[in-house]
């Protein structure tokens, strides 16, 4: 049996995300001394002949399988990616018989319950890469696994999980090597750097905590400015930030700012990001603007005072307001992202969130109908999911406890046609991206999006919705 590692990717949807979390693994990997192979996924041809050619020939110490989402998280669709994962894990536990570990952002949302689903070995859920070296070293030294950090695994009939430990993120710059960043960038239009990981807001909904921690776990911002001068040395030059919220801790986000503009990395790349709107402000756009930001996505969710409330969001329909004034202020498209539909959601109150962003008049809006239900969140805690005779769920229920299969909230009370009580509010203004499977034209769902992979290879680069607009004439 080799000693290597084999890292693979399983994300093959369209346009090609760069998959950061096997640049930050094999990082980890190479402080260890720990050799490794990459097989990535995404461009192969056929899935079978890759993982043949992988493994015909090598049986590797150990399969690593990063899983970046469970499913599209758009109701109308539901589309579940845990299938094609149990078809892949199948297929490598065909050819070898060397352990599968599961792991990244998806994986963690319902760890155990997605390990029981595929079939793999292992799991580790939050944070891979430490864990990721704990687990090979043991299996090539012969020593008990469990007690890794973040470990999953199946005992019997049980299943055993530790909790993650959240430990630093990378204090230097990635060498970014695993993968071929180039040609993410060229078929995706965008590279990906992380700034911070983990988030400590309170939104109901959210599962970013579960793989990502509930502490903001900051990077160097010369370490964060240096990895993106790197890359856009090797021509990836347009960045989306995947911090869960930019601004989450405002002195650090301004601190990557100013080290941007003081090296003149600013001058030849641009980036976009996620933010509250609150904590936001004019200076910290006009920062933001000289820094290279070609773009800002607000999550504010609702503009409803009371709907604002129940979500866990701390920010007003005046921040709201602030926020998108201050954007304007220094040029920069804004994007604000509603989720409509949750528990407590009115026709009135849909109203007054689609009559605020009229009124403060984004550059665009992207509209989400109906909350999907995470385990582990305080969404699922305060409908009592999974006990499934709760009116407004949309999605299987049936051998679905873990919630780890698409299971989305849409309230009631938005009476029996809430699609259609939406186009009537939005009234064909076109800024707003809310597509249902009959609406081609205002799709907002990125999952294997023919109208975003056109306008990539035609050139376009930057966040998605930026590039959508600017194909739509916004």
């Amino acid at each position: 049996m080799s000693q290597a590692v084999l890292l693979v990717n399983a994300n093959r949807t369209r346009p090609p995300i760069a998959p950061l979390a096997l640049d930050y693994l094999a990082e980890g990997l190479d402080e260890a001394r720990m050799p490794y192979s990459v097989l990535d996924l995404c461009f192969a041809e056929s899935v079978e002949a890759a993982l043949t050619g992988a493994l015909k020939s090598e049986t590797p110490l150990l399969v690593a399988v990063t899983f970046r989402n469970t499913d599209d998280c758009y109701c109308a669709t539901r589309h579940s990616f845990i299938p094609g994962l149990r078809a892949l894990v199948t297929q490598v536990r065909e050819l070898t018989d060397s352990p599968v570990v599961l792991g990244g952002a998806g994986y963690s949302v319902a760890p155990e319950g997605i390990l029981d689903r595929v079939g793999g070995g292992y799991g580790i859920r939050g944070d891979g890469e430490g864990p990721l070296v704990a687990l090979a070293q043991a299996l090539r030294d012969g020593h008990e696994p469990r007690a890794i950090p973040g470990l999953v695994w199946r005992e019997g009939a049980e299943m055993r999980s530790n909790p993650p430990a959240w430990g630093p993120v990378a204090q230097a710059p990635l060498a970014r090597r695993a993968v071929d960043n180039e040609r993410y960038f060229r078929e995706g239009g965008q590279g990906a750097v992380e700034t911070k990981r983990g988030c400590p807001r309170g939104c109901v909904f959210c599962a970013d905590h579960l793989g990502k921690g509930t502490r903001a776990r900051l990077r160097p911002p010369a370490a964060v400015a240096e990895e993106m001068t790197s890359l856009a040395a090797r021509g990836v030059d347009c960045f989306h930030l995947c911090d869960s919220e930019f601004n989450v801790d405002a002195g650090h986000a301004e601190a990557v700012c100013e080290e941007l503009v003081a090296c003149g990395a600013s001058e030849g790349l641009t980036w976009y990001a996620y933010l509250a709107p609150t904590p936001f402000s004019a200076r910290m756009a006009e920062l933001m603007e000289r820094a290279g930001c070609a773009g800002i996505n607000f999550g504010t969710d609702s503009g409803d005072p009371a709907m604002l409330r129940r979500l866990g969001r701390d920010h007003t329909p005046e921040d709201i307001a602030a926020g998108v004034d201050a954007c304007h202020e220094n040029d920069i498209p804004v994007m604000i992202d509603l989720l409509l539909g949750a528990p407590g959601e009115t026709r009135e109150s849909v109203g007054t969130t689609i009559g605020l962003m009229k009124r403060v008049a984004p550059t665009c809006v992207g509209v989400t109908l109906g909350a999907r239900v995470y385990p582990g969140t305080r969404l699922a805690a305060q409908l009592g999911v999974p006990g499934w005779r709760i009116p407004g769920l949309v999605g299987g229920t049936e051998g679905n406890d873990d919630l780890a299969m698409p299971v989305f909230y849409l309230e009631p009370a938005l009476g029996e046609d809430p699609v259609g009580l939406l186009r009537e509010l939005i009234a064909g203004d076109q800024r707003f991206f809310f597509g249902w499977p009959d609406d081609v034209q205002a799709d907002y769902n990125y999952d294997d999006n023919p109208e975003l992979t056109r306008a990539i290879a035609d050139g376009h680069r930057g966040a998605y919705w930026d590039i959508l607009r600017k194909v739509r004439g916004l």
